[in-house]
């Protein structure tokens, strides 16, 4: 009875250690494969590719650019170090010199911000990681730990990603913080199931008076606010794979590369209307989304082609050629 108490009790724990392990390997897999076989990790780069979207299409609402974001994120495992890295690719396209796009990232684990000389700092992390000399000024709760409190006091980011699987981890302190420093913070608790969501939506605008984009990993209600109900958009890498595959295969694409999660991520982000942004919503419509994976199908087939990866025959019109290899949903009627 006491080992059964005592399992239960770190159950949580235990779980988040396994899932690490899971989620470090499945990292150690892609990159060891990526070059080798036709093949990617919906769990890493369809949700960078979903989450990097939606940063798109928040800034057409905060007006704050791409080169302009300073970056939370909140677990630095292989999802977050995948969100990061096509982020700092997007930055460094969008003309940022590379060593100072790494500078706008703030990657916290379970230690703490990632900083210069920690153990055990992974590969994946290392272009994430601060200097001592960036944080060496900073105000601190406590001198031997830096947590997501301090990083928004001091570095006061204009996003923040949680993957952490901690429920609860975005803070009211640290979302106070952030929001008196930022007009329209951009806010993305994407843990999930609902119950190990970083923080729940209304809790989020009650912290920064409705002035937060927020993006969810678990689907939840609209949120009344103020006469209004804003909708809450789910980053579900749904958006993402269906038309990353479509595009393979339109395309016989040899190789899944990180330029075609970041065309996808841009191609999501154009089919945001202007209603779309007007209602709250970051996304296409969910009714559109055949038109968004065919969308982002062409623009995956398009950069395989462009960069010699692709083994049939080019098309005259990608749009067309894409949408006939999508799988049509009609059944016949039995009597």
């Amino acid at each position: 009875e006491a080992f059964i108490a005592a399992v239960t009790a770190r159950w949580p724990d235990i779980l988040l250690q396994f899932e690490d392990f899971a989620n470090h390997n499945a990292g150690r897999l892609l990159d060891k494969y990526r070059d080798r076989l036709c093949t990617f990790n919906d769990d890493i780069q369809g949700t960078a590719a979903v989450a990097a979207g939606t940063l798109l299409s928040a800034i057409a609402v905060t007006g704050v650019p791409l080169t302009d974001q300073r970056v939370a994120i909140l677990g630095a495992g292989s999802a977050g170090c995948g969100i990061a890295a096509l982020l700092l690719r997007a930055m460094i396209d969008a003309g940022l010199p590379e060593a100072e796009a790494r500078r706008r990232f703030y990657a916290i684990d379970r230690d703490g911000l990632l900083v210069d000389g920690m153990p055990g700092i992974r590969d994946a992390q290392r272009p994430f990681v601060q200097t001592r000399d960036a944080v060496a000024g900073w105000t601190l709760a406590r001198p031997d730990f830096i947590g997501l409190a301090d990083v928004a006091r001091n570095a006061r980011p204009t996003v923040l990603i949680g993957v952490s699987g901690q429920p609860g981890a975005f803070s009211e302190a640290a979302i106070r913080t952030m929001a008196r420093h930022v007009e329209r913070p951009v806010l993305f608790p994407l843990s999930n199931p609902t119950s190990r969501a970083e923080a729940v939506p209304e809790d989020l605008l009650r912290w920064t008076d409705g002035r937060a984009l927020i993006g969810t990993g678990s689907p939840f209600a609209p949120v009344p606010w103020k006469g209004r109900s804003l909708p809450i958009n789910q980053t579900n890498n749904s958006y993402i794979f269906p038309g990353v595959g479509l595009g393979v295969i339109a395309s016989g694409a040899r190789h899944v590369t990180d330029e075609m999660f970041l065309g996808a991520a841009r191609a999501l982000a154009s089919l945001v209307s202007d209603a779309d942004l007007a209602q709250g919503s970051l996304y296409p419509a969910l009714p559109r989304i055949r038109e968004v994976s065919a969308h982002i199908g062409a623009e995956v087939a398009r950069i395989a082609y462009q960069r010699g990866l692709a083994t049939k025959p080019a098309p005259d019109d990608m749009a067309a050629h894409v949408r006939s290899k999508m799988f049509e949903p009609e059944y016949h009627s039995y009597v």
